[in-house]
């Protein structure tokens, strides 16, 4: 092994060999286990998110495939509608062609172009992070076998009455001219308006003032409402109101829906513009009118001053002519939210408009039923009520897009505008005797990319046919999932997977929490606190990091401020940390269903962690690769039987903690047994009985036996989590151990067995360790070199404490560094000493000879009037009301943390002077 653990020397090399060699397909085995990745959009690139996302699954797969399980990951990419079909427009027209100039078809295969050569780079992405899918099953939304399945399920939900063709309100993007999903939909609060608009009673005995923050859909108004209980208009329910501009009347309705407190409790309708008011509008029977033409310009249905003109162009000329009529009562600023496409950025308009829906209602029946039966579990189990609350009050699915890229709606319309559905357009003309001169016309819409994902757990292994893959594999065992899509995707794939296959599509939701920076804020690119996975593996100088954050920026001062931002906090750039330690920090904060706070700090300790274990690595082979081991008379030894002890309880942790899906916990149990136990136990333990020239071969050779056993066994607990270290040291040592087969990832999982725990060996090392923590906290407080030789005395040791000295002296001598050990009892006189504690252990260390009392008081007198110093200063700055109100929360609490530092010290140089008066 090299001398230091290099993880880009090893980690292209070992992923490359797990593929080529079809490690990552399933190996057989009597159980099933399979995980259905949620698909990337095939235009992504990796994220934090995704990071976490495919770490987590990744360990679960590694882990069911070593216990195993014969095990599937499915992968594959989204076709992602809307961002591929902009992404591919903006090429185009970068060299001055419109996709409307190439036709439909033409700009397709451009798509499917633009796919080969530059689609591949979320997957490339995913190999870094050393996944480990099925490659060889790769799917894509729009390949020819998931698009019969699309179809299939269009086609027979239609047939069931279970789809049609409505008119409804969409979120309407007046720059992409389609419809778009809620999740595609960003509301911010911004700085606005609120106009109080004078509306006239048409029996001209005064007038009703109502806000809004949109007076251009005034020209739609189809009522006024009030709360029935409001005294302030009871006797007005019922009549009407000019509507100012409009030369229309409309009525004034009573409503619970309205808040009389707000405003002056009179609320303007406008049923085809907002979806509140849209279903007031159904319970009032109120008509739609649409002002709004696809481009969000003013329509031919509003009065002719104003058609054509822009929604707000629209707005500056309606308040400008209340104005000029005295029906504007005045202007207030007002802060809203408002709705924004998340890739247009314009400005979103419910808009009224002919769409394919699903009537999701009756779907969502079986799919509450399958979470309240324990069917399907989420974990952690209070997302259930979010899923409840969402499916209890379930809206129809609106599933069609004003796009050309994705899967074509199979729907034909004749020149009278019946529809027929069917997989062609010869298939319709068959099945409804339409003849060859009857024109036929197909509808131009596509699907929302989210009704092909609703079916990925089946459609991936082959429905509608009934194939081994589709009974073998599903039910899928597990999702893996952001809480932000339980409705968008999880319910849905529930509902049709329960519609199509009469099975759930999996057996548990793990339910993940959205990965923000080391303070808790949301990563955005805005924000200048995006960090690329890959950086984090690879490493990123500083310049080239601030350009990757800059890139693109319109606003220079955004700019400017990102890249000074990012200069304090990466001063000299981020270093490459590797795959391995990137993953283990993902592990150690994946507490179930929290946020992951991720501070880069934390991938330091980590980096450490692989160089901890590789080190050892390299200890155990130094001393075990040139030896026969004699199995046969080797002789295990306290630390020997202890530490393999100590292996069983760790894997016995990891193994409970990843069945509950306490990645967190799995980790701690690993980091704790690899670097306390192994590592700074058990490797100094070994020390004397390979080393010592009056060594034992049995002893010896247990040791090495020992050795090379649990750190064997270790790597394959590790794996799951840490692939491409424990693999690479596998390698060398799975001989040493008696191990064969070509990878570690397809060795068996060292299962816990509890038959193998010895209660005496923990209990004799753990009082050795009691007793030598407490020597060396002596020795850190009196700063003694720990070369340097102690004689010790300890009172107050019971008869089986005097068995364990007699039987491990020679042991603790050398860990302790210690020339001598006496027990004494109770009442015998001591020298002055520095004493500690263990149980009911009193440790003292005769400080005769060893330390300049006067030196040593002087010292510490000096670093506690520091220490006051410091701590006085603090205390005075946090009483300060200017800086504790105003300075951020983090900083307080900064400062407050230092402050408690300080004092701490000040306690504990204020115990240690106690203890050296007793020594004058």
């Amino acid at each position: 092994m090299d001398k230091v653990f290099s993880p880009a020397g090893i980690e292209n090399r070992w992923y490359q060999t797990w593929e080529e060699n079809g490690y990552f397909a399933p190996q057989g085995g009597e159980k099933a286990f399979s995980i259905p990745i949620p698909p990337p959009n095939v235009t992504g690139s990796l994220h934090m998110g995704h990071g976490f996302q495919q770490a987590i699954m990744d360990a679960l797969i590694r882990y069911h495939r070593m216990k195993g399980d014969d095990t599937l990951w499915q992968v594959g990419t989204d076709h992602a509608g809307i961002a591929t079909q902009m992404l591919v427009e903006r090429q185009l027209e970068a060299d001055g062609v419109k996709r409307q100039d190439l036709g439909r078809e033409a700009f397709i295969e451009k798509v499917w172009d633009w796919k080969a050569q530059s689609g591949g780079t979320i997957t490339r992405q995913l190999r870094r992070l050393g996944a480990s899918p099925d490659w060889s099953r790769e799917r894509f939304t729009m390949d020819p076998g998931l698009s019969q399945a699309v179809q299939t399920v269009f086609i027979q939900l239609y047939d069931q009455g279970l789809i049609y063709r409505g008119q409804r309100l969409v979120n309407w993007d007046p720059k992409l001219l389609t419809a778009i999903s809620d999740l595609e939909v960003v509301s911010e609060e911004e700085d606005g308006h609120l106009w109080h608009l004078k509306y006239p009673l048409s029996d001209g005995s005064g007038h009703l003032i109502v806000a809004t923050t949109r007076p251009e859909t005034m020209l739609g108004d189809a009522a006024v409402a009030v709360h029935p209980d409001d005294e302030r208009y009871q006797a007005l329910i019922g009549k009407t109101v000019a509507l100012p501009l409009c030369d229309r009347e409309i009525p004034i309705i009573a409503d619970d829906y309205v808040d009389p407190e707000f405003g002056t409790g009179c609320v303007k309708i406008t049923p085809a513009h907002d979806f509140n008011d849209y279903e007031m509008g159904l319970r009032h029977d109120l008509p739609l009118i649409n002002v709004f033409t696809r481009h969000a310009a003013i329509s031919d249905a509003a009065p002719e001053p104003y058609r054509q003109l822009d929604r707000y162009e629209a707005r500056s000329t309606i308040v400008n002519d209340l104005e000029a009529l005295g029906l504007l009562e005045r202007i207030e600023p007002h802060r809203l939210k408002v709705p924004r496409g998340d890739r247009s950025g314009v400005v979103v308009e419910p808009w009224l408009t002919p769409q394919w829906y699903v009537d999701a209602k009756k779907l969502a029946g079986p799919a509450i039923e399958a979470v309240e039966s324990g069917a399907i579990k989420f974990v952690p189990q209070q997302w259930e009520n979010t899923y409840f609350a969402w499916m209890r009050d379930i809206q129809d699915w609106c599933i069609s897009r004003q796009l050309w890229w994705g899967h074509r709606i199979p729907a034909w319309y004749d020149a009278n505008g019946n529809v027929y559905v069917g997989p062609d357009e010869a298939a319709v003309r068959s099945a409804h005797q339409l003849t060859d001169d009857q024109p036929l016309t197909q509808d131009e819409d596509v699907l929302d990319t989210w009704f092909s994902s609703a079916l990925w757990t089946f459609s991936t292994l082959g429905w509608p046919e009934k194939t081994e893959d589709l009974s073998k594999f599903h039910p899928t065992s597990v999702l893996v999932t952001g809480f932000d899509i339980i409705f968008f995707w999880v319910a849905r794939m529930i509902m049709m997977t329960l519609h199509f296959c009469d099975e759930v599509p999996f057996h548990t939701v793990y339910v993940h929490g959205l990965v923000r920076d080391g303070e808790g804020q949301k990563m955005s690119k805005s924000k200048g606190n995006v960090i690329d996975p890959i950086d984090l593996i690879d490493g990123i100088e500083l310049e080239a990091l601030v350009a990757k954050r800059t890139a693109g920026m319109m606003q220079p001062k955004m700019a400017e401020r990102i890249a000074k931002q990012t200069r304090k906090h990466f001063p000299e750039g981020i270093p490459g940390y590797g795959t391995d330690a990137l993953r283990f920090t993902f592990y150690s904060l994946a507490s179930t269903g929290r946020d992951i706070k991720f501070d880069i700090g934390r991938m330091e300790g980590y980096r450490n962690f692989c160089n901890k274990l590789w080190n050892a690595a390299r200890y155990v082979l130094s001393n075990c690769q040139d030896s026969d081991i004699d199995v046969a008379s080797m002789k295990l030894s306290l630390p020997d039987r202890w530490i393999l002890s100590r292996l069983q309880a760790a894997a016995e942790s990891t193994e409970q903690a990843i069945a509950n899906y306490r990645f967190d916990l799995a980790s701690q149990a690993l980091y704790d047994f690899v670097w306390n136990e192994f590592c700074d136990w058990y490797l100094e333990l070994s020390k004397p009985v390979l080393w010592d020239a009056d060594r034992s071969p049995a002893d010896a050779a247990g040791t090495r036996h020992t050795l090379l056993q649990v750190l064997e066994s270790t790597l394959r607990l590790l794996h799951p989590m840490m692939p491409f270290i424990t693999e690479e040291i596998w390698q060398t040592v799975a001989p040493l151990a008696g191990v064969s087969g070509p990878t570690i990832m397809l060795q068996p999982w060292p299962a816990a067995d509890p038959d193998r725990h010895d209660a005496e060996a923990e209990a004799e090392v753990a009082w050795m360790q009691g007793v030598i923590v407490a020597t060396r906290t002596i020795r850190g407080e009196a700063q003694l070199g720990p070369g340097k030789e102690l004689d010790i005395l300890i009172r107050n040791a019971t008869e089986a404490d005097r068995s364990r000295l007699e039987r491990n002296a020679p042991l603790l001598q050398k860990l302790a560094k210690l020339a001598s050990v006496t027990l004494i009892e109770a009442a015998d006189e001591t020298p002055a000493a520095l004493s500690a504690l263990y149980e009911h252990l009193e440790i003292l260390v005769p400080m005769a000879g060893i330390i300049d009392v006067e030196a040593e008081t002087s010292r510490l007198n000096k670093d506690l009037q520091k220490h006051r110093k410091e701590l006085e200063r603090l205390q005075q700055k946090l009483a300060n009301p200017n800086f504790t109100d105003r300075a951020p929360p983090e900083v307080v609490e900064n400062e407050r943390v230092k402050a408690r530092a300080a004092s701490d010290a000040c306690d504990k140089i204020t115990a240690q002077l106690s203890r050296l008066e007793g020594l004058h």
